[in-house]
């Protein structure tokens, strides 16, 4: 009878898993925050050398560099710790493709209010004004000073490092001459389209504060002359002429009175036969998965006015202010794809 029982109890390594789960993200979040893999990033050290470096309590250090090394952040080699190369790349605050400025936002911003999820989902909103004692829009209070909108800013241009090439690969756009990047950041997925189409020319339109860094960034790229960086509030101001406009990351942000503005204008301002592509992470239809998407849904309700939603759902969105010939691609990165044509 206890063998026949034991055998039919589920093994217990899924929900130990997840009880684990948020102390290795703290874990990431600390050592980028206490400086770690900056202080690694020419050589590595010992764990008294950089104890002394970064002001830390030795064997506490010792600790926390003994659980990057576990989680594959670090190597040790006797007594001796190392950057992995996913360190060098995405966690070093140098390297161009960092995730940094992302990885501060959410240790500051996004732990704490998810500390407050169960009134999420019990009030339907999000956390801001519990957490922080204001209400959106986020940017103008969380990020008051230059320094820490560009860090931000970097963090997001680390994801798009790794999902815009994918994204301007997921449809065939050879025949479109001119992209418009609405909310396009630092140029991100403006470059790489114009690096994947060689006669297409882009614009990229976001708020005003962060055109330098976009501006430093495309002037830095192999497409900086067929790329323009344009001040302007997509709700609000002209949108640039193009035959083709991205929202990358954008319309997840929103609830559907402010999406059918925005899609609206969009349309508006589109030629015939010119096209919307969209980026943003697909739920499945019988909605079970995939994880990122669903975890990035609960982020929204916690961060914003928004949810993810599936191709169904963005169909009927894009139908109902007049696209057709939709399409969506999926995609390995944490964005997939849907290309939307005006008749």
């Amino acid at each position: 009878m206890t063998e026949s029982l034991s055998a039919s109890v589920p093994s217990p390594s899924l929900v130990l898993d997840l009880l684990e789960a948020f102390r290795r993200s703290k874990t990431m979040f600390a050592a980028v925050e206490l400086g770690v893999f900056d202080a690694l990033e020419h050589g590595g050290k010992s764990v008294e050398d950089l104890a002394t470096e970064l002001q830390l309590h030795a064997r506490s250090a010792q600790t926390l560099l003994e659980g990057c090394a576990a989680l594959g952040l670090l190597k040790q080699n006797n007594g001796i710790f190392e950057n992995t190369q996913e360190a060098a790349v995405y966690l070093c605050s140098s390297s161009p493709r960092r995730m940094t400025g992302y990885i501060k936002y959410s240790n500051h911003a996004i732990w704490k209010m998810w500390a407050h999820l169960e009134d999420a989902i019990r009030e339907g909103s999000h956390r801001w004004n519990q957490t922080f004692g204001f209400d959106a829009p986020i940017f103008s209070h969380f990020f008051r000073t230059p320094e820490s909108m560009h860090e931000f800013l970097m963090g997001m241009h680390g994801f798009g490092m790794i999902t815009s090439p994918e994204i301007v690969r997921a449809f065939d756009l050879g025949r479109f001459q001119h992209l418009c990047d609405l909310g396009g950041a630092t140029g991100h997925l403006a470059i790489a389209a114009c690096q994947c189409y060689p006669s297409l020319r882009a614009t990229v339109f976001d708020l005003p504060h962060a055109l330098d860094l976009a501006q430093s960034i495309v002037s830095e790229s192999s497409v900086a002359d067929r790329v323009l960086v344009v001040g302007g509030d997509f709700f609000e101001d002209p949108l640039p002429q193009a035959d083709l406009v991205a929202l990358g990351r954008i319309l997840h942000d929103w609830d559907e009175p402010k999406i059918d503005r925005l899609l609206q204008r969009i349309y508006e301002a589109l030629p015939s036969r010119g096209g919307l592509l969209i980026g943003e992470k697909i739920i499945n239809e019988n909605r079970d998965g995939p994880r990122w998407a669903m975890m990035q849904s609960l982020n929204m309700l916690i961060c914003t006015e928004g949810r993810e939603r599936s191709f169904t759902e963005y169909e009927a969105l894009l139908r109902r202010i007049g696209f057709s010939d939709i399409h969506v691609a999926t995609t390995d990165v944490p964005l997939d794809a849907i290309l939307a044509i005006k008749p």
